[in-house]
């Protein structure tokens, strides 16, 4: 896939379109501001009565060099969400044309089809999790395929080796997602190394899960630069808060990142544990493997998770999911939580078995 054929995808209206031209977009030099009809009086330190930057340039020369990327292939949007909604307005026509999406799995590509009156095709995982071998050949004309790498909520994984014959076989008809929300649990399943050899492959990152930093409402997209182009004629002309900008910032230089794989190092450690102790449980029919920081669990019933909640512990119930039928999805918490979990799972698993 090339710049073109990435023009040829998007929608055609995008293409003639000139995207809003923000005060901060258009830039300038100078000491005195008066373009933007923004006050003069800053009321807090620091001072937030300009607008920020479209994107602003630490935070994306921060995560470019995290994910060993060029910053003209690096976008911050709002989450990974905001980027997933991005691609379906960027490249698919209401009412004409469809995403693809492997089931069970993240639950908002579809959701952000359908916002868009785009069709969802849907090609299930196989019994093991994986994905359709004949998965290329049942596209159906998608224009996105979204593949969640590790995979919410089953925690499963594919390798790069089994994900790359996929997007080089669609590098000329479909833009392959694969949403790496996960990543940081499992670093070597990335696709990013490979964005510059395909430039039909995009990867969606967050900040929200390993960084710690699910209530900042920040992701990135990493693409190749066409993408990101046509991405910035969609995106809102602010989207990233200044605070915001500052935090993530600051999370991303090398001393934050390095607190990262210290606390995605003990969170693999508990669970690691956990999945050891619940295994064992009577009433426990399958504790699935996971590349994330979470844990799907197959009970007898549903009792199990009424249990959790009368003693105040939420977790997800994933029964309402087709194939998923009695699974819990335990996310894994810090050390004194994930102790409490495992002792009131004894005691719920001893209270059944009398």
């Amino acid at each position: 896939m090339s710049n073109s054929l990435a023009q040829q995808l998007a929608r055609p209206e995008l293409l003639a379109m000139t995207p809003y031209q923000s005060a901060r977009r258009i830039g300038g030099s100078g000491d005195i501001w008066l373009n933007a009809n923004e006050s003069p009086f800053a009321e807090t330190e620091p001072s937030y009565n300009r607008y920020p930057e479209f994107q602003p340039d630490a935070l994306i020369e921060n995560y470019s060099r995290y994910s060993q990327l060029t910053p003209e292939q690096v976008l911050a949007s709002r989450g990974a969400d905001e980027a997933i909604e991005l691609l379906i307005r960027t490249f698919c026509i209401p009412g004409q044309d469809s995403i693809t999406i492997c089931t069970p799995t993240y639950g908002m590509y579809a959701i952000s089809a359908a916002t868009c009156n785009v069709a969802v095709n849907t090609v299930p995982l196989t019994d093991s999790w994986e994905l359709d071998p004949q998965l290329t050949d049942k596209l159906n004309g998608s224009k996105l395929l979204f593949i969640c790498n590790p995979n919410n909520p089953t925690g499963s994984t594919l390798t790069p080796q089994q994900l790359e014959p996929i997007v080089a076989k669609l590098s000329q008809q479909c833009i392959v997602v694969v949403d790496e929300a996960y990543i940081e649990f499992s670093p070597e399943l990335s696709m990013a190394s490979l964005i510059k050899q395909y430039p039909n492959l995009v990867v969606l990152r967050t900040l929200s899960k390993a960084f710690a930093l699910a209530g900042l409402r920040c992701g990135f997209m990493l693409a190749n630069q066409g993408i990101i182009e046509l991405a910035k004629k969609v995106i809102a002309p602010y989207p990233i808060p200044a605070p915001v900008a500052e935090i993530a910032s600051e999370r991303l230089t090398e001393a934050g990142v390095q607190i990262m794989k210290e606390h995605v190092a003990e969170l693999n450690q508990l669970a690691a544990k956990f999945k050891k102790q619940v295994s064992v449980l009577e009433g426990v029919s399958n504790v699935y493997s996971s590349g994330a920081n979470f844990i799907l669990i197959r009970f007898n019933d549903q009792r199990w998770f009424n249990a959790l909640g009368e003693a105040g512990i939420v977790v997800r119930n994933q029964s309402n999911v087709a194939t998923l039928e009695n699974c819990l999805r335990f996310s894994i918490g810090s050390r004194s939580e994930m102790k409490r979990l495992i002792e009131t799972l004894q005691q719920i698993a001893k209270q059944q078995a009398a």
